[in-house]
């Protein structure tokens, strides 16, 4: 209500009540002016009546909820269920306009506002966590996988003759098909293998753009998230090459922002070289439902031309979630949430090693991974080919999930284009092995709980692999090797 109102009011309930029933509306609306006035995640974070207070203030400044309104066009915000209507707080018409996702909608002030508010706070977000020269984002209502493919489109237009794109190796389809979705032909480029890590062939990465020619190449397009022993990508270099030669250079960040280290490469390549944009996923980073990404960079106008490249209007529930989110948690309860993960980090890396070690296998030596750690199954392969791929199916029905188990020897076709050794990132990695994460969000318990199961399935596997084991050398006594140690 505002002053008038609660003058009203005062002829109905004693006026000091009313007072200070005013004075506690007041402090929810400094909050607000504050947000509106800043643009940017408050410290601390905000209480749920506070936030649907404002999430209501916006929805009634939408043309759809104006008492009276009369639309008579084919998109007037009109919802036939009560729930969905409830479910997005009747913020219907959704964010941009046909020709700009990030632009402002006649009809929907308030879903334009939260829009503008949303980008505003992710923006701060990302300088928090560490690419402090970044100048613009936005969200947008897609995976990482199709905002890389908008991202790739949008170059077309500046680089029409080229066709290839650079790409060292990751073996995760989303980030091969988001080029091939685009219409480029990826350029693959194979992995080094330093001590246990895949890292990045620089000198294979400047050849082939000597060999294909600079004018040819749409983009690089890397990665700093991923799967041990896949590490990050030599950003720096990357940069540098990308700077000398005039190529635009594209970073999956996929689940890089909770870590100081992936935002500490892009800041960096961005300083020595060439970064035009790095996509990052809503849910893997912020805790909210999959379908949302973050498309940011250090040219503001390629950004704007980014957003101007979407078609047609979008959703406003990704926007909608990770605002909600961010005021819930404030900067304070982000930075904490960043703080336990790199805890559990160290953990899960100390935890981990002591049960391989009491497997007779070893925690693989990644340092340059800040966020997956790999554990080797090189005996139980050894000793049982099927055991490994057994394994995860023991994990998964355990309700372990996000380990990956990966084989030696996988083959997959993706798109016409055969990976060897699918999963583990390069053709030939030495032995099979087990992924797990320490991502946001990861607590104490579920690094204990997941231990305790993996030692439990790896004993169960290796009895079984025993038994597998005498049974061949009964029916083939010449081919045993000795029976398996315990």
């Amino acid at each position: 209500m505002n002053a008038e109102n609660f003058g009203c009011s005062e002829r109905l309930v004693t006026a000091g009540y009313v007072r200070q029933g005013a004075q506690g509306r007041r402090a929810h609306e400094l909050r607000l002016r504050a947000l509106l006035e800043q643009g940017k995640c408050p410290e601390d974070g905000w209480d749920e009546s506070t936030i649907e207070l404002f999430l209501h203030e916006l929805a009634i400044m939408d043309s759809n909820n104006f008492l009276g309104n009369c639309g008579v066009g084919e998109r007037e915000g009109r919802v036939a269920s009560g729930l969905v209507a409830r479910r997005h707080y009747r913020l219907i018409h959704g964010i941009g306009r046909s020709g700009d996702i990030s632009a402002v909608q006649p009809k929907a002030a308030g879903s334009s506002l939260l829009n503008k508010l949303t980008n505003s706070l992710v923006l701060d977000v990302i300088k928090l966590a560490g690419v402090r020269t970044v100048t613009n984002c936005f969200v947008v209502p897609m995976a990482t996988g199709m905002s890389l493919t908008l991202c790739f489109l949008t170059l077309r237009h500046k680089r029409p003759k080229a066709r290839y794109i650079i790409w060292p190796r990751i073996d995760q389809k989303s980030c091969f098909k988001s080029m091939i979705t685009a219409g480029f032909e990826p350029v693959v480029i194979e992995n080094v293998l330093e001590g246990d890590e895949l890292r990045t062939d620089i000198e294979a990465v400047e050849a082939k753009i000597k060999s294909l020619g600079a004018e040819n190449i749409l983009c690089v397009h890397s990665t700093t998230s991923c799967f041990a022993p896949r590490v990050p990508d030599r950003l720096e270099e990357l940069a540098v090459i990308c700077a000398n030669y005039d190529i635009p250079h594209i970073v999956n960040n996929a689940y890089g922002v909770q870590s100081s280290k992936c935002m500490h490469l892009i800041q960096q390549g961005a300083r020595v070289g060439r970064i035009d944009a790095f996509v990052q996923s809503l849910d893997k980073n912020f805790m909210v439902p999959v379908g949302g990404a973050i498309i940011a960079g250090f040219n503001e106008s390629f950004i704007q031309d980014i957003s101007k490249m979407y078609p047609g209007r979008a959703s406003a529930s990704p926007s909608l979630d990770v605002l909600i989110t961010l005021l819930s948690l404030g900067t304070s309860g982000y930075k904490q949430l960043l703080k336990e993960r790199k805890e559990m980090f160290s953990y899960l890396s100390s935890e981990l090693k002591k049960l391989a070690d009491n497997h007779n296998e070893r925690l693989l030596d990644t340092p340059h991974n800040p966020i997956s750690l790999a554990m080797s199954l090189k005996n139980l392969d050894e000793n049982s080919g099927a055991a490994v791929t057994e394994l995860g199916s023991m994990l998964f029905t355990r309700q372990v999930s996000g380990a990956r188990v990966v084989p030696c020897g996988s083959v997959q076709t993706v798109n016409n284009y055969t990976f060897k050794g699918f999963m583990s990132h390069a053709n030939d990695y030495p032995c099979a092995y087990l992924n797990a994460a320490s991502a946001i969000g990861i607590k104490k318990q579920d690094v204990d709980v997941f231990l305790k199961r993996l030692d439990k399935c790896l004993k169960t596997t290796r009895k079984e692999a025993k038994k597998e084991k005498n049974v061949n050398e009964l029916s083939n006594p010449n081919a045993g090797t000795g029976p398996l140690e315990d």
